[in-house]
């Protein structure tokens, strides 16, 4: 049997997880043992057109080629790297870190005993970039960094009541900075303290202060729950949704003993930030949530909290969920592609890779949504979050925005502008006046029904005024299948 075809891949390695959470914090300084395009990529490129920095400073690679790779080892580049990075005073401050890459480990180069001689206190980590995603990488480098720099140090913190650590935020991950405000938000609505915000708001010396919090509250489902759980103190994951929300906050008061506080601020955000949810989901677009379907891939906070909100809270119909690291039961990419071919959902909330599929499919219809990475776009305003109360208004608002917009496709255009460009339009009597074979009606039916709901009345209206018209040019008495299917094929249906 021939192996299956991984395409569109849509997660990194646990290189790319190393990378992006050491490197969150100003006082590490990583040497990556790799060639310069693995560098390139993942320290310049992808967080210049995600998170929107120009280049990752704190990070140098050791420029290995063929001759390391092909038998020298890379031993004595990275001693070169670190001379030079040394000599040029770029490791004052800094703890150095080395990293393998998949170049580097496909060698074998276990760095272990080479970084004793490279400054006092440099570590090598191996990123196991070969076999890891960026999601268990990202999970295995913070326990990694806990280990070494957190829990040795840690004896002497003192436990600081009302406090809580914010565990997960680094570079690469999708919408951080709105989603990381809102989580702030909610915890000193709740009474809290902000502790650290680890690593993407901390340094590296800060380490042992992730034991003085009370409560860790882990962005992220993908990752964090590792560092959490050896920090032993009461952990929350971040919410999404009315209810979720509302169950957080008042979870956090009762661990933190600030329950009144809590309440007060519920009760404070259903007046105010809350109000919009229920103007819309309960006001004259009220209808459309129930009748509208909805197909979500992202990262598991992402898929699982949409699908929580959107499905269950606001009655929208779930297509189907995917999240990242893909769980047992979810479709593949190759699935996700073949679904959208077949027919899409009303709006699409994916990456790239579905916008591609959405393109593919000629689906002009289907409304897309960027929901997670890969993908060129950039999430550096803190006015967009999906998180917490903020996000249940911001995803309400993005949705009806894209109900008008695809209602916006069937309204009537100014016709005196429409002749001056292109002379007289071609007057189409109503649908009706012609007779329909049944297999003819048949084709119709089957074309509409890949359409989403709100648009198909409008859009069967029109293709049957355009088959109707098609028929009378050629002088037909009945409309046939065959030219229900060449009208059609002239609309891209």
């Amino acid at each position: 049997m021939p192996p299956a075809l991984i395409r569109d891949l849509s997660d990194t390695s646990g290189y790319w997880a190393a990378v992006w959470t050491m490197c969150a914090m100003p006082d590490v300084h990583v040497i990556a043992d790799a060639p310069v395009g693995c560098f390139n990529l993942v320290a310049t490129a992808v967080p210049d057109y995600t998170d929107a920095i120009p280049h990752i400073e704190n990070m140098t690679p050791a420029t290995i080629t063929e001759q390391e790779v092909g038998g020298k080892g890379t031993s004595d580049k990275v001693r070169w790297t670190y001379e030079n990075l040394r000599a040029s005073g770029a490791l004052n401050g800094k703890q150095l870190i080395v990293i393998s890459t998949a170049e580097s480990e496909m060698i074998g180069a276990d760095l272990s005993s080479v970084v004793t001689t490279l400054g006092e206190g440099t570590r090598f980590y191996w990123s196991n970039s070969l076999s890891e995603d960026e999601w268990s990488g990202r999970d295995r480098v913070l326990r990694w960094l806990w280990d070494q720099f957190g829990a040795p140090r840690a004896a002497d913190v003192q436990p600081a009541p009302g406090t809580v650590n914010i565990i997960g935020p680094t570079y690469g991950c999708f919408n951080s900075p709105s989603d990381l405000e809102e989580v702030k938000r909610l915890i000193v609505g709740a009474g809290g303290r902000i502790n650290l915000v680890y690593p993407m708001e901390a340094t590296l010396a800060d380490t042992p202060r992730l034991a003085a919090a009370q409560v860790n509250v882990v962005m992220y489902r993908e990752f964090g729950a590792g560092l959490a759980s050896m920090l032993g103190q009461p952990m929350l994951y971040a919410p999404f949704g009315l209810r979720e929300t509302t169950s957080f906050v008042r979870e956090l008061g009762q661990l933190l003993g600030t329950m009144d506080q809590a309440e007060a601020f519920i009760a404070a955000e259903k007046r105010t930030t809350l109000r919009a949810v229920w103007d819309l989901w309960r006001g004259p677009q009220g209808d459309w949530f129930g009748t509208t379907d909805v197909g979500i891939v992202a990262g598991r906070s992402y898929a699982e909290g949409l699908a929580r909100y959107l499905g269950d809270e606001l009655g929208m119909k779930i297509a189907f969920v995917s999240a990242r690291p893909r769980r047992p039961n979810d479709p593949d990419n190759d699935q996700i592609r073949q679904m959208l071919h077949r027919r899409a959902p009303a709006f699409v909330f994916g990456s790239i890779n579905e916008k591609i599929y959405l393109s593919e499919a000629g689906a002009k219809f289907a409304r897309f949504f960027m929901a997670a990475f890969p993908g060129p776009t950039v999430r550096r305003a803190v006015g967009t979050p999906f998180m917490g109360y903020r996000g249940a208004v911001y995803v309400v608002q993005e949705i009806v925005n894209g109900l008008y917009d695809t209602l916006f496709n069937f309204l009537p255009v100014d016709q005196a502008y429409s002749m001056m460009r292109s002379g007289p339009p071609k007057i189409e009597s109503a649908p009706g006046n012609l007779p329909w074979s049944l297999e003819a009606k048949a084709v119709l039916d089957e074309a509409l029904e890949k359409l989403p709901y709100i648009p198909r009345i409008s859009a069967s209206r029109q293709m049957q005024m355009h088959v109707e018209t098609l028929a009378r040019e050629r002088a037909l008495k009945e409309i046939t299948p065959d030219l229900v299917r060449e009208a059609l094929a002239n609309a891209g249906m």
